[in-house]
């Protein structure tokens, strides 16, 4: 299958990089998948994302059939721009994350919530084929958005603290202090 991109007219908010497969389409022997973001879809990653931008954004994908489902493998990478949360400088940090999904028709066996294994971990349901289709840049955008830094840091950065001592009667609880320490009056009966 060729990596082609969508036409950007169809770009939406919530799914800026969307690349629908169909499941028909997708050979008994399963096919392997590789597709770029462009930098229309990359400037809408990177919006939705709430990051200063993403310079790269590429995902791989091998397709089998498996018991009625579509296994997906893969991964997706990209280089994220963003400010160091220390310093506010710029930096660059970059994004791999491995991909293992299962995507099955609606109201089939496939589709059912799988059962706890051994270990006692619940595997994630499947994904749902939607119209004939699955939607790999969806995954590969939700994969990308979960490997991105919420707090990046440049290596050298480092936040010191001030050790300016603050002055008692500025303290937040100083007027509760007072009260408390104040002399008490006796009570009149």
């Amino acid at each position: 299958m060729s990596g082609q991109h969508p036409n950007p007219d169809n770009l939406s908010r919530d799914n800026p990089w969307s690349h629908p497969v169909m499941v028909a389409k997708i050979p008994a022997a399963g096919s392997h998948l590789t597709f770029t973001a462009n930098a229309t879809e990359r400037a809408a990653l990177a919006q939705v994302a709430g990051v200063r931008e993403i310079l790269e954004a590429q995902a791989s994908f091998h397709l089998t059939h498996v018991r009625g489902a579509i296994q997906a493998r893969g991964r997706v990478s990209g280089l994220i721009g963003q400010d160091c949360v220390v310093t506010l400088e710029p930096l660059q940090s970059r994004v791999e994350e491995d991909i293992d999904v299962t995507f099955a028709e609606p109201g089939t066996a496939a589709a059912a919530t799988p059962k706890v294994d051994i270990d006692g971990d619940e595997p994630d349901p499947p994904e749902l084929i939607v119209n004939g289709a699955i939607d790999l840049g969806r995954l590969a955008t939700d994969m990308l958005f979960l490997g991105i830094d919420p707090y990046p840091r440049k290596a050298d950065a480092a936040f010191a603290a001030t050790d300016e001592p603050s002055e008692p009667e500025d303290h937040p609880f100083a007027a509760l202090k007072a009260l408390k320490s104040a002399p008490k009056e006796p009570k009149k009966d």
